[in-house]
């Protein structure tokens, strides 16, 4: 994939970089700042964007405003953010407004090498994966009744192994339960968040959106 970086960490940048090259990855650019993120982003024909949440000058929500302005004018464009923190008010946002690829974790998970790439391969190839902190931290948010509540306990499990971009196979080993059984759990959460099939519409990412846009932010 063809990637830009924009992280005002110098280490983790540098890091991301090397790390990124290694699994075969083109860094078409490695940016400090929102700024040179959409420069990058318009200048090059970009497939990933990584972005953190905080950058310069102040410190506070650059990054996840400068992913906002990424969706709504390059959508075909796949968004990894990396945060510090979990920023509920921000995930969710942006989570609830996407349309397209998207990752948003947690930076600590960036030292489980393997995992990350995993993420980065999942969004880019136009899926979903939300770290598993975000997500519960959005959900015990709710103050009301949820479409959750409807969900049985497994069914809520395999949901939040789907927001994590996990595939079938991944959650029937997660869970040790066979993948047909995962198939069963889906199809009835599928059912009781009333998404049928839609061709061209990818109910894995729907079924999370669904959810979180039942939450109050």
């Amino acid at each position: 994939m063809r990637i830009v970086i924009a992280e005002d960490s110098v280490l983790l940048r540098a890091g991301l970089e090397r790390l990124l090259a290694a699994a075969g990855h083109e860094i078409v650019a490695s940016v400090e700042d929102a700024t040179g993120l959409l420069d990058a982003v318009s200048r090059h024909e970009v497939d990933l964007a990584i972005v953190d949440v905080r950058m310069p000058p102040t410190f506070t929500d650059e990054g996840i405003r400068a992913a906002v302005l990424i969706r709504a004018q390059n959508p075909d464009v796949a968004l990894l953010v990396l945060s510090q923190y979990v920023e509920e008010r921000y995930a969710s946002e942006l989570i609830a407004d996407s349309g397209g690829a998207l990752g948003y974790v947690l930076k600590d998970r960036v030292a489980d090498v393997e995992e990350f790439l995993r993420v980065v391969r999942a969004v880019g190839d136009g899926g979903t994966a939300l770290d598993p902190e975000v997500v519960q931290q959005i959900l015990v948010r709710s103050r009301r009744r949820s479409i959750r509540e409807d969900l049985s306990p497994r069914e809520s499990e395999v949901l939040q192994l789907m927001a994590e971009g996990r595939s079938n196979a991944a959650i029937a080993e997660r869970l040790h339960v066979s993948a047909g059984s995962v198939e069963k759990h889906i199809s009835s959460l599928f059912a009781k968040l009333g998404l049928p099939p839609v061709d061209g519409e990818n109910r894995r990412v729907m079924a999370v959106l669904r959810h979180l846009e039942s939450e109050d932010r």
